[in-house]
């Protein structure tokens, strides 16, 4: 089985008066048989974060602390180049533990709606590309997401194990299919909790630099090469049929 961490950067606002400029689910693939190991090399992971940079394993490690220097970060006092190789290694160490990445950036420059609208087309496409994944790879899925639109994500979720609409890469029209390898409901955790969920935030994050590059102070922690320090772990599958964004990134419009 696989498990589906997810959490989101940015937000479902709009973008002319005050919303980010997109809204982006970060997901990353653990197989269940693999997931005690891929755990404990997360946890020696951060352990070697504790013993090189001084941040404890309890600390909360997101992309805005370390941007911003913030939250969990505030009292280590890291210097930039120091958050860039936390967030690097981040990305890194993934391929070496049989973890796999990809996400879905919804871009709201052109075309916005409404909150729901944007919240609607992100999870759908999430979740078809999981769907399609677990198809092709005969196994079961279940997501496990950072609490917060816990309904939202919960009625989508159910959704999708009746019915998932996509479009066909080989023609007009779309496609129709259900995803009948969905385990039970969602299952919502503090990200503070999960080094999983954390990962997912910064693979996110990554994501959305990718698309839209940043600013000279956010680049000195996430430039716009972020996204391939994933490797091998980066999830390609999911746009490799039609592909406007680096390979794992699965970029739509509203």
């Amino acid at each position: 089985m696989l498990i589906a961490y997810i959490d989101e950067s940015g937000n479902t606002g709009d973008p002319g008066r005050g919303g980010s400029l997109t809204f982006v689910l970060g997901c990353v693939l653990v197989d269940s048989a693999n997931w005690p190991a891929a755990f404990d090399g997360l946890l020696n992971f951060r352990r070697r974060i504790r013993d090189k940079f001084g941040v404890r394993m309890r600390s909360e490690i997101k992309a805005n602390y370390l941007l911003r220097n913030s939250g969990d970060l505030r009292a280590y006092g890291l210097g930039q180049g120091a958050r860039r190789l936390i967030y690097r290694a981040h990305m890194r160490v993934l391929a070496s533990l049989g973890i796999r990445a990809f996400a879905v950036v919804i871009d709201k420059r052109t075309g916005y709606t409404t909150p729901t609208a944007c919240f609607d087309l992100a999870w759908e496409t999430l979740l078809q590309r999981l769907e399609k994944t677990s198809g092709t790879e005969s196994t079961e899925f279940l997501v496990v997401h950072d609490e917060g639109e816990n309904d939202a994500v919960r009625r989508w979720v159910r959704r999708a194990r009746r019915y998932l609409t996509a479009g066909s890469a080989f023609g007009t029209g779309t496609l129709r299919s259900a995803a009948k390898l969905l385990v039970d409901d969602p299952v919502p955790r503090q990200s503070k909790q999960s080094y999983f969920i954390q990962v997912a935030d910064l693979v996110a994050y990554a994501a959305f630099r990718s698309v839209i590059p940043a600013g000279p102070n956010i680049v000195s922690i996430c430039p716009q090469s972020m996204w391939g320090e994933l490797g091998d772990s980066t999830h390609a599958a999911v746009n490799r049929l039609k592909r406007r964004a680096e390979p794992g990134i699965v970029l739509r419009t509203m």
